[in-house]
């Protein structure tokens, strides 16, 4: 439910390099392409370079389609970027992207991470991102037109999103990488602090019926490991203190497991990530794994699977 596409240095993943993971032994039939300002325009308004990147997607759709490099289904859905400060000037530029993306658009991210600390990557281009006037006219149009927004940010930025389900409550809110717990850099040595901030705002949340959560995407550097990547059972050992509480508050319907590749790929390997999610879900229901593994991120995202998806 969460991955990027891209050239980037002298390591592009493009459709086969994802083709290569997805090969791992797991039963991938579809995928949600996240943004990640990868292929914008170079040229035209500064506020259309985005299309591009839609663009990008729809041609890689085209060609999973197609069955190149032995795919099927990947960015059957897609999200993109605006800029929200455009307030209803976001409308133009939504429809554009949904036209460019043959039909796969679906919303809208914004990476609002944002810290005092400099030890810390500061993703929004200013702090309280969310909160501003021009922002939250922008979001009502995501609304309007039936479109989601996902956010990443911090835990310390939570009741951000918060005050944003209650201002926009027929907007779908998708909270990326299970709410990015800082556990490093200021917090360090304070697992108990963070953990009690996370958990107080994530409750609230998961009291919006308007909110999902994306599980995954947490630290990936784990004692013990050598220099190895992590198996497994230490990848869930790590994140299922984080994750089991989303499902029992959000519940699985509304909790998508995500990858978060090729970002995550720098730690750990697509088989095992998605072995330890398995792991954690080893006692939920049929059904309950159905919604963490497929159903939850369909309905967020608004799609279904077609006859040939098995």
């Amino acid at each position: 439910a969460h991955h990027h596409l891209w050239i980037r240095g002298e390591a592009p993943y493009l459709l086969r390099e994802f083709a290569e993971d997805m090969a791992s032994g797991h039963n991938v039939v579809a995928s949600v392409f996240a943004e990640c300002h990868s292929m914008y325009r170079q040229r035209g308004p500064e506020a259309e370079q985005p299309l591009g990147e839609m663009e990008f997607i729809a041609g890689i759709a085209a060609m999973s389609d197609a069955g190149a490099f032995d795919t099927q289904g990947v960015c059957r859905a897609a999200v993109g970027r605006v800029d929200l400060t455009l307030g209803d000037g976001v409308r133009p530029i939504l429809e554009k992207l949904g036209d460019l993306s043959g039909g796969r658009f679906r919303g809208v991210r914004a990476s609002t991470c944002w810290h005092a600390d400099d030890r810390l990557h500061n993703a929004a281009p200013f702090e309280h991102y969310l909160m501003d006037d021009r922002v939250q006219a922008g979001v009502q149009v995501l609304a309007d037109l039936g479109y989601s927004l996902d956010v990443w940010c911090y835990h310390t930025q939570l009741s951000e999103i918060l005050t944003l389900a209650d201002f926009a409550p027929d907007l779908t809110l998708i909270i990326n990488h299970t709410g990015t717990p800082i556990l490093g850099g200021p917090y360090r040595n304070q697992l108990d602090t963070v953990r009690a901030e996370w958990q107080a705002d994530m409750q609230a949340l998961s009291a919006r019926p308007n909110t999902f959560v994306k599980l995954g995407a947490l630290p990936a550097k784990f004692s013990g490991q050598n220099d190895r990547p992590p198996t497994s059972e230490q990848i869930a050992t790590a994140w299922a203190p984080w994750i089991e509480p989303c499902i029992e508050w959000f519940s699985p319907e509304r909790c998508l497991f995500e990858s978060n590749f090729p970002v995550h790929k720098n730690w750990m390997s697509y088989a095992s990530l998605w072995n330890a999610f398995k792991r954690i879900a080893a006692g939920a229901s049929d059904t309950e794994r159905a919604d963490l593994f497929s159903r939850a991120a369909m309905r967020a995202y608004r799609f279904t699977l077609t006859d040939g998806d098995t």
